[in-house]
């Protein structure tokens, strides 16, 4: 028989088909398991950066934060999580750059507490801070140089910048200050939050401004029946203020100084004499002269108000002027008042005469 003619084997195709077909299902198993490997690490980093943006805490825990100028996105966040407001510096610093965040976040302060999310920190920052404050308190009774020394501890302003501003005020701007006169009685005794960058001129009309919310059309038109203009209202509350011991005795005081003006009489008020020589009331002596001495502010040698306010007066003295006790109940005018001891107990004694008013020196101040 021929060989050539014998039949010949066949390829074996079947088998090639077959390593084929396994090689594509391992090729589809390894893309499935990879596509389940990287869904499992999103699913697992999801739930990572969730718990890393959620609240340090569940106790609140009001505090403050302050964002220096010059901080970016990332000192932001470092300093958030240095200060325990936030779990990872890093992934809050992503979170802010991938809303658009990271560049809206202002210097200032900022309240925030552990028990915010990172989500309400960062809408918190993007609002943008308040600024740094300090804070002064005028008590009321101060005198110029005593607001001058509180405003020189505030470090917004020299001491030179301040006694200038103070003694020589701008009158067009602070109208209700005649020419010539100072800020005496104009700084409304209050607390005072000052942004540590304001100018001083920023200040003095914050204060001077407090002062105006005191005075409106009614309360122009009682002092126009009074017949004293602004500055006399002023200057008659600061010597009430001064001489009180407290907000009760305020419209009687009043009263009295009230009573004296509309009769001629010297007002007669220590303080005022204390003012014009520079001493505090405890200073002055009597047996030296201190009485006899004449200035524009003693209200012994001279009738009238004196030259200007003596003090800084708050609400209280300022509304006893517009509303004062003239009289007592049976229709006598008040016109003496002293305060003294009876043993260890304050007292206060208005009288309508000076024989009474006499008694009392004798009883509760020898």
């Amino acid at each position: 028989m021929n060989p050539s003619l014998e039949p010949q084997d066949s390829p074996k195709q079947p088998v090639k088909r077959k390593k084929r077909k396994h090689w594509l299902r391992r090729l589809l198993l390894g893309g499935v398991s990879f596509l389940l490997l990287v869904l499992v690490l999103v699913i697992a980093a999801r739930f990572y950066i969730k718990g890393e943006l959620s609240p340090v805490s569940t106790v609140r825990q009001a505090g403050q934060f302050e964002v220096l100028p010059g901080w970016g996105g990332k000192r932001v966040a470092t300093e958030l999580e240095r200060s325990g407001l936030i779990r990872n510096a890093r992934i809050f610093s992503y979170y802010l750059r991938f809303n658009n965040l990271d560049t809206q976040i202002g210097e200032g302060l900022y309240d925030l507490d552990p028990s915010m999310s990172s989500a309400e920190i960062a809408a918190n920052l993007a609002k943008g801070g308040r600024p740094r404050t300090v804070r002064m308190i005028i008590p009321e009774g101060f005198r110029l140089q005593d607001v001058e020394n509180r405003l020189n501890d505030t470090g917004i302003a020299d001491a030179g910048t301040w006694n200038a501003l103070l003694h020589y005020p701008d009158h067009q701007l602070f109208s209700l200050i005649p020419e010539g006169k100072t800020f005496e009685g104009f700084l409304f005794p209050a607390s005072y939050d000052i942004p540590v960058k304001s100018a001083a001129f920023d200040v003095l009309k914050l204060m001077y401004g407090r002062f105006e919310q005191e005075l409106n059309d009614d309360i122009k038109a009682q002092l126009e029946a009074l017949n004293l203009s602004v500055y006399d209202w002023v200057t008659l509350a600061s010597i009430v203020q001064s001489e009180a011991a407290n907000f009760e005795e305020m419209p009687v005081i009043a009263g009295v100084f009230l009573n004296r003006l509309d009769l001629g009489m010297a007002l007669q008020s220590d303080p005022t004499v204390a003012y014009g020589l520079g001493k505090d009331l405890p200073e002055l002596n009597a047996p030296a002269g201190d009485f006899e001495v004449d200035h524009p502010w003693n209200t012994y040698t001279r009738a009238g108000l004196p030259e200007s306010p003596i003090s800084n007066p708050g609400s209280e003295a300022l509304e006893a002027i517009l509303n004062p006790v003239r009289q007592t109940a049976d229709g006598q005018d008040y016109l003496y008042f002293l305060h003294g001891f009876d043993g260890d107990q304050k007292v206060f004694r208005p009288n309508t005469n000076l024989a009474d008013h006499n008694r009392d020196v004798s009883r509760y101040l020898r």
